[in-house]
C-alpha cells in the first residue's frame, strides 16, 4: 500500500537528468545539486508528488489528528536546520510504520507510527529525521550523484522499479541485481550515508527541542526487534535501512547530550489513543480494554480518553461526555480538549451546546482548522447548511491544499442547494488529486450554470479550464 510514493520519488530522481536537460543551466544556489534542481524546482516536484500521493493512498481526514501532527511537526521544525517552510503535512491512513520527506517541503507519516512510538520523544525522533532529509536537500543531492549513470543503466533501474510497483517485488530485485550490481552497491552507500547524516542532524534537533535524544536509538531498536523475523518489513525499514552500526551511532551520539528527566506529552498520548480507536474494529471490546487499563491505573488520562471515545462510538454518550469533561478540566484552554469535547457533544446530538462551545473557542482561536471543521459539522447537523457552507468556504481560502476541506465543502454546498458550489468544490478536490480531466468536467458544469447570471465568474472558469488543459498537454509532451 505504501509503495507508490516511494517509487515516485525514486523515479523522479533517476529519470530527471534524462528529461530536463534545460534545467542544468540553473545558477548555483550554494551546493552542486542546485545547478540541476533549484529549490523552486523542488517545490514544483513536491506539488506534483502531493497530487499523486492523494490519488494513490488513503489519507486520514480526522481534523484533530491532522492538527496535532501538523502542529507538532511545525514546532519541531523551528529547532531544525530547515530554512524553507513546510509545504504540506500528510497523514496516511495505514497501520504500518512509515514516514517520508519529499522535495519541496512535503512530509508524510503513516498513522501507524503513533501506534508504535510509545512516547512523544520516540515519535519526534522519526519526524526530526525526516526534517533533516529536507534541510540537507537529500533528494537534490541524490540527483547530482545519479548524473554519472548511463542511459541504459537508468532505463533498467526505472524498469525494475515499475515492475516493483506492479507487485513483482522479487522480479524488481532480480532486475536491479542483473542490471547494475556495482552501481546498486554505490547507490546503497549513498543511501546509507544520507540516512546516517539525517540521524545525526535529527538527533541535534531533538536536543534543541528539549526532547530525549536517546529516543532515536530506542525507536530503532524497537523496530528492529518487531520486524527482525518478518518476511517483508514495513516500508520505512526498506527506504530507511537499519543496521547495528546506525543504531550504535545514534546511541553514542545521545551520550554527548545533556542528561535529565524527560516528561512525556499528554497531548501525544491522547492522540495515540485516538489513533488506536481509529483502527478499532469492535468498540465494545475497546470499552473493556480501556476500563481494564483504568482499573490498573485510575490516573491514566489517556486511557480515560480512549474509554470516552470507545463509549461514544458504541453509542454510550452520557458516560463518554462525563469522562471527556474530566479531561477538559485539566486544561480548559486547550484546542485539542475543547475539540474532543465538542466532537462527542455532536455525536450525542447535543448540537446546540456544541455550537456554543465551538463559536466561543473560534473567537479565541479564529479560523482554527479542527474547531472550524467541527463547527461546520454541528451546523450541518442542525440543518443550518448555508452557515456551514460559509464556514467551509472561508476555510477553503485559508487551507487551499486540504483535500478534506474541499470534500466537506462540496457535500455541504449540495445540502445548501448550491449546485454551482458543489461543482466548484469538486473541481478543486479533483485538482488536488491530479485528476485534471475530472476537474475540467466539473468546471464546465459550473460554467454552464452561471453562463447567464454571472459572466465574470464564467470568464474566470474559462481561464482556469484553459490553464488545466495546458497542464495536461505539458504532462503528455
Amino acid at each position: 500500500m505504501n509503495k507508490p510514493h516511494t517509487l515516485l520519488v525514486l523515479l523522479l530522481a533517476m529519470s530527471w537528468p534524462l528529461t530536463t536537460q534545460s534545467q542544468q543551466a540553473l545558477p548555483s544556489l550554494g551546493d552542486a545539486s542546485s545547478s540541476i534542481i533549484s529549490p523552486q524546482l523542488e517545490r514544483q516536484i513536491g506539488e506534483s508528488f502531493l497530487k499523486q500521493l492523494h490519488a494513490a493512498l488513503p489519507t486520514v481526514s480526522d481534523p484533530l489528528l491532522k492538527y496535532y501532527v501538523s502542529k507538532q511537526l511545525t514546532n519541531l521544525a523551528q529547532h531544525s536546520d530547515l530554512r524553507e517552510a513546510i509545504m504540506s503535512v500528510v497523514v496516511i491512513d495505514n497501520e504500518d510504520i512509515n514516514a517520508f520527506a519529499a522535495p519541496g517541503g512535503v512530509i508524510g507519516v503513516n498513522l501507524g507510527l503513533m501506534l508504535q512510538a510509545e512516547d512523544v520523544h520516540e515519535y519526534s525522533s522519526v519526524m526530526a529525521h525526516e526534517l533533516a532529509h529536507l534541510s540537507q536537500r537529500h533528494f537534490a543531492r541524490g540527483v547530482e550523484e545519479q548524473r554519472a549513470q548511463t542511459l541504459p543503466t537508468l532505463a533498467s533501474l526505472i524498469a525494475a522499479l515499475i515492475v516493483g510497483a506492479a507487485g513483482g517485488g522479487d522480479a524488481a530485485i532480480a532486475a536491479l541485481s542483473t542490471a547494475q550490481a556495482a552501481g546498486q552497491a554505490k547507490q546503497l552507500r549513498f543511501s546509507r550515508d544520507r540516512e546516517q547524516e539525517a540521524d545525526r542532524i535529527g538527533l541535534n534537533t531533538l536536543v534543541r527541542a528539549n526532547l530525549d535524544p536517546t529516543a532515536m536509538s530506542r525507536m530503532f531498536e524497537r523496530m528492529q526487534r518487531a520486524y527482525r523475523f518478518t518476511r517483508r518489513p514495513p516500508e520505512f525499514l526498506l527506504t530507511h535501512p537499519l543496521s547495528e552500526t546506525r543504531i550504535a551511532d545514534a546511541r553514542n551520539q545521545a551520550l554527548d547530550a545533556p542528561r535529565r528527566d524527560y516528561k512525556d506529552s499528554l497531548d501525544y498520548q491522547l492522540m495515540r489513543v485516538r489513533a488506536q480507536v481509529h483502527y478499532q474494529n469492535n468498540h465494545a471490546q475497546g470499552v473493556k480494554r480501556y476500563r481494564k487499563q483504568l482499573q490498573e491505573d485510575p490516573t491514566d488520562r489517556a486511557a480515560n480518553y480512549g474509554l470516552a471515545l470507545s463509549l461514544s462510538r458504541n453509542g454510550e454518550h452520557e458516560e463518554a461526555l462525563q469522562r471527556v469533561e474530566q479531561l477538559l478540566n485539566v486544561n480548559p484552554r486547550s484546542i485539542l480538549y475543547n475539540a474532543a469535547y465538542a466532537e462527542l457533544l455532536i455525536d450525542a446530538d447535543n448540537t446546540a451546546q456544541a455550537m456554543r462551545l465551538l463559536s466561543h473557542q473560534l473567537v479565541l482561536n479564529p479560523d482554527n482548522l479542527p474547531l472550524s471543521m467541527l463547527y461546520a459539522r454541528a451546523l450541518n447537523k442542525a440543518e443550518r447548511f448555508d452557515e456551514a457552507e460559509q464556514v467551509l468556504t472561508r476555510l477553503s481560502r485559508l487551507h487551499a491544499n486540504d483535500v478534506d476541506v474541499w470534500y466537506e465543502l462540496a457535500e455541504t454546498a449540495g445540502l445548501a442547494g448550491n449546485i454551482t458550489g458543489v461543482h466548484l468544490a469538486r473541481a478543486d478536490y479533483f485538482y488536488l488529486h491530479g485528476a485534471y480531466h475530472r476537474a475540467i468536467q466539473h468546471l464546465e458544469y459550473a460554467q454552464r450554470l452561471v453562463r447567464r447570471t454571472n459572466p465574470q465568474l464564467q470568464s474566470k472558469l474559462s481561464q482556469r479550464i484553459q490553464d488545466l488543459r495546458t497542464q495536461i498537454r505539458a504532462q503528455q509532451s
